[in-house]
């Protein structure tokens, strides 16, 4: 993964280089200032002191006016090393040793000639500006690591924040830390977050509040319908049952999917036998087999119950018998499969038939436009599982859930 951070500090890492190596191939192409005072000197020396065959005297006096009122000690060598005139403070013996420390250095004439020179203060060669280059660099890498670091942490834990909210937690925040981009980037995102949690927040209490307020109209027209008793076409009335019982269920749906979103996790755990409860719920029907193994998963029984009879509704409304239900297990999880003998769907919509009030193109008007599918897929993710559509051996098409077994969920 490509860290933020390590980018930044490979950058700036990166321009110190670049800098250093560009500073050095400088130096050493025009020599630097050392070199250049060097040739200066030397121009100098040349100009101002005697041939090499004058008199010791004259050396002696030329060299002394070359350094009058430098604070330098100074040495004329011939070429074999052996001193011709020395002026400025000090003995030769300690410009010997100064000259080890450091503090010296040498001109070279053009007749052979030395001239040894040591000043107050040691000369920088070229090594030392450059080792100086060297640990500038380290030391702002090294002390610009943390400062990186703490830039990309921010936005690290802004990253994470949002990842939670994209998980549907609507309670994330970020701590708001600075005054800079990232600490407002971190308010904008907390103020977002909180204005996408109340209209969230809006929105589960309306859908709730108008469920429940329909429940009253309907329960006046159920009443009509009982009222009219003989009076009204039975045809007619048979109608107007089934919209009341297909409209009482949608309510129903609603206001589960509503407590599902408000509620985070299940009100009660409890251990659950998927075998068991697929055949009590298959016993409601007319041409359902039930097959496969005891299979126990933790969940919310009413929950787990809803799903099973969602499934066995759907495979009859939208099927034919006879319906199959297979409960078995792999990998560490319970799976639930229910199919039946219908033309099933085309591989195309196996993931559509999941989403709320879907209808299918050339479908009857009145099936198919409800959450019960939807609710299925929510629920089952609600235990930490799955639901999906699927191709089965047959060539039919089949829903299965699949949910953590008991033992390996705490």
């Amino acid at each position: 993964m490509h860290r933020l951070y390590l980018r930044f500090y490979l950058a700036l890492l990166a321009s110190l280089a670049i800098f250093a190596v560009s500073a050095a191939v400088f130096w050493h192409r025009t020599g630097g200032p050392a070199e250049h005072s060097f040739q200066l000197m030397s121009r100098i020396a040349a100009n101002s002191l005697p041939p090499a065959d004058a008199a010791p005297a004259v050396q002696q006096a030329a060299l002394a006016r070359l350094i009058s009122g430098i604070r330098i000690q100074a040495s004329l060598r011939a070429a074999d090393g052996h001193v011709l005139a020395q002026a400025g403070e000090g003995a030769a013996d300690s410009m010997a040793l100064q000259m080890r420390r450091g503090g010296g250095f040498s001109i070279g004439l053009a007749d052979g000639r030395q001239l040894v020179l040591r000043t107050a203060y040691p000369m920088t060669s070229e090594h030392t500006v450059l080792s100086l280059l060297a640990l500038l660099a380290l030391a702002v890498g090294i002390g610009a690591y943390p400062v990186v670091r703490h830039i990309s942490a921010r936005l690290e834990r802004l990253q994470q924040a949002v990842d939670q909210l994209g998980t549907g937690d609507l309670s994330a925040r970020v701590a708001v830390e600075g005054r800079d981009e990232v600490g407002r980037l971190a308010e904008s995102f907390n103020r977002a977050v909180g204005r996408i949690e109340e209209l969230v927040g809006a929105h589960k209490a309306l859908l709730a509040n108008a469920s429940h307020e329909l429940r009253t109209p309907l329960a006046r027209i159920r009443l009509a319908v009982e009222l009219m008793k003989e009076s009204a076409d039975a045809r007619r009335k048979a109608g107007l049952e089934q919209d009341i019982a297909e409209l009482d269920a949608l309510i129903d749906e609603i206001l589960l999917a509503s407590r599902l979103d408000a509620v985070e996790a299940c009100d009660t755990r409890e251990q659950v036998d998927l075998l068991a409860l697929a055949a009590e719920e298959a016993a409601r029907y007319e041409g359902v087999q039930v097959d496969g193994k005891s299979q126990h998963v933790w969940g919310e029984l009413r929950l787990l119950r809803r799903v099973l009879r969602n499934l066995l509704e759907n495979a009859f409304r939208h099927g034919a018998a006879p319906v199959h239900v297979n409960v078995e297990a792999a990998a560490g999880m319970a799976m639930v499969t229910v199919w039946d003998a219908g033309g099933g769907l085309p591989e195309g919509e196996f993931e559509r038939v999941f989403e709320p009030f879907y209808r299918r193109a050339g479908g009857r008007e009145n099936v198919g436009a409800g959450l019960g599918l939807a609710l299925v897929r929510q629920i089952a993710r609600r235990h930490g599982g799955e639901a999906c559509c699927m191709r089965m051996a047959d060539g039919g098409v089949g829903f299965r859930i699949s949910l953590p077994l008991a033992e390996d969920i705490g």
